[in-house]
């Protein structure tokens, strides 16, 4: 049974939940205006899980061929065998019910906006087929973490909490480019479309910067709206040093350290704003 759970782990890349988490647990912070409470984290951290979980399960089935005839992917789970496409649909199924579940013991308002993160979810895997602009509807629905989380302590969507959502949605949007520059060829024989295959790669890694200082904005903007303290503004300080190292990591002739700016670097920063956040509020 732990060796069948560690592959739904792997299809899902439950390792990426701290991307998201940590962003959910700052916009929880803020909303509180200091610790929330044990029964209010542990149903946003439910939602958070089972929500990704879902949306990664629906993008593996439904990328399930066009991974297959992907080198870089054709060793996923799906294609690979190692689990059925109705398996997976059980998967997402029953974390579909956890995460609306947890909605539902959140408050009214998460449960009503429920569907439509849904409806993001859904839709993310397919736009890559349409529109070279769908690094940023993934930015969307990872934005959806301080959002919920937010909605999920104040019972209301405020205008206070969009800075941190918007610099959340540049700051996926921007690695997530990176990320889809080792698949540009590919993408060109599939039909696929991303930023690196609509500018190419050097016009792709400026706009990858763009967006992280875009980031790097909006969090300076979220400090100055939340009246954030020394703690805060020294993680901030922290971020742009690790998001200058990010951009260093990958050059137009050289992508061979592309996992360790895309992983390694993006943990560290969603960590870094959750645990100077969480400093700040303590002092």
């Amino acid at each position: 049974m732990l060796a069948r759970a560690a592959v739904y782990l792997r299809m899902i890349k439950f390792s990426h939940s701290v991307f998201a988490l940590p962003f959910a647990f700052t916009a929880a912070l803020l909303a509180a205006e200091g610790l929330p409470s044990w029964n209010k984290t542990f149903w946003i951290t439910v939602a958070m899980v089972a929500g990704r979980s879902a949306a990664m399960g629906l993008n593996r089935v439904i990328d399930r061929r066009i991974d297959a005839l992907n080198p870089r992917t054709s060793g996923r789970e799906i294609p690979a065998g190692k689990i059925k496409t109705a398996e997976a649909v059980v998967f997402i199924c029953a974390s579909t019910l956890l995460f609306l579940f947890a909605a539902y013991r959140l408050n009214p308002l998460c449960l009503k906006l429920s569907p439509l993160a849904l409806a993001v979810f859904i839709l993310y895997p397919y736009t890559k087929r349409f529109t070279w602009l769908s690094h940023a509807v993934l930015g969307i629905a990872i934005a959806g973490a301080p959002v919920g989380a937010w909605v999920a302590l104040r019972g209301t969507f405020d205008p206070e909490i969009i800075p941190l959502a918007l610099a959340v949605v540049f700051w996926l949007a921007g690695f997530d480019v990176l990320y889809a520059l080792q698949d540009v060829e590919f993408d060109r024989r599939a039909g696929l479309h991303s930023i690196p295959r609509r500018f190419g790669i050097r016009r792709a890694l400026l706009l990858s910067r763009v967006f992280h200082a875009l980031t790097w904005l909006l969090l300076l903007l979220t400090a100055v709206m939340f009246n954030l303290g020394a703690a805060f503004h020294a993680g901030l300080v922290m971020v742009g040093v690790l998001l200058f190292y990010e951009h260093r990591l990958v050059r137009e002739d050289d992508l061979s350290r592309l996992d360790i700016a895309f992983f390694n670097m993006n943990g560290y920063i969603s960590l870094t704003v959750f645990g100077f956040t969480l400093l700040d509020v303590l002092l």
